[in-house]
């Protein structure tokens, strides 16, 4: 097992830094989903799965060279990984095909009620039972992506479909990822996350390879690479200088950079039955954390609310 590195020291300018670094992390996040919808319009989604995949293993292997770092490809938890990694791809695949159909806010409107599942799984997996009122939080929750699917009455494209199975694939995904907090370190994990990916995409690549029609094809390629491991080592550094239970609500912010690409890029607005869901959906993760920050609290101790 390669050792993490040490946190930094729990100071207001860290956390500063790190609510940050969490946004940027966020921004390019957004830019991947948004690179691979414009590209999900001209070219075969394997492709651009795989070019997300390919590009960011070369990009993190020339971050964390484990060639010099050999400790770093060291794990404990060999299978874990794989499993945590084959979700992880499948997620981002199905997120990319439902992204040729729907605009980018129903995407990740969908995609926020990933913090509810979690605390659903962490019961039976992890032992981490939710409480009556967590319960309420998640079941309002899901209302909210009932409001934006509106499933049976016309609502969202059936690709919306997609999106809610990626859901549950990421949420397995972020289980596996704090199981694996205990044994390998942020590194170690990173770079599983793409080896695997890589390595099951490549072989695939000539059922559906075709030459990008232009310049801004090849461009927009490489940037999911680049968005995708860029975003992922921002939110490393970020969760090495504040505690998760700070930085999770920023990950709501995500929802203005999608209202804002869609407008400005494909020139969609989300519908108001898409603004109701989401206000819903983000109004009971934020009360899911501050729960979670409740729970955190040792009895007797001061808290600030």
């Amino acid at each position: 097992m390669s050792a993490a590195p040490a946190p930094h020291p729990d100071t207001s300018r860290n956390r500063l830094t790190a609510i940050l670094l969490m946004c940027a992390a966020v921004l390019c996040f957004s830019l991947l989903d948004a690179s691979a919808k414009w590209l999900g319009s001209s070219m075969h989604t394997g492709q651009v799965v795989s070019a997300r995949y390919i590009i960011s293993v070369a990009l993190v292997s020339i971050i964390l060279n484990p060639w010099s770092r050999p400790g770093i490809v060291k794990t404990s938890r060999p299978w874990l990984q794989g499993i945590r990694s084959l979700l992880l791809l499948t997620s981002t695949a199905l997120n990319f095909f439902a992204l040729k159909y729907l605009q980018l806010a129903e995407t990740v409107s969908i995609m926020f009620a990933t913090p509810f599942l979690v605390a659903l799984l962490a019961g039976p997996i992890l032992g981490e039972w939710a409480g009556p009122r967590r319960l309420i939080a998640i079941a309002v929750g899901f209302v909210g992506v009932l409001v934006i699917t509106r499933p049976g009455l016309g609502g969202l494209h059936p690709a919306a479909l997609l999106t809610v199975c990626g859901c549950f694939c990421y949420a397995f995904y972020s289980i596996s990822t704090r199981m694996l907090a205990a044994s390998d370190s942020p590194e170690t994990t990173m770079f599983y996350s793409g080896m695997v990916g890589a390595v099951v995409m490549v072989p695939l690549v000539p059922l559906f390879w075709s030459w990008p029609a232009d310049g801004l094809s090849w461009l927009l390629m490489l940037s999911t690479g680049l968005f995708g491991a860029l975003g992922h080592w921002l939110l490393i550094l970020a969760h090495q200088r504040a505690p998760a239970s700070m930085l999770s609500p920023f990950n709501y912010s995500q929802i203005v950079w999608m209202v804002a690409l869609g407008w400005f890029v494909f020139g969609q607005i989300p519908d108001r039955y898409t603004f109701i869901g989401a206000s819903i959906v983000i109004a009971s993760g934020l009360y899911l954390l501050y729960r979670e920050r409740v729970r955190a609290v040792p009895e007797g101790s001061a808290r600030l609310d």
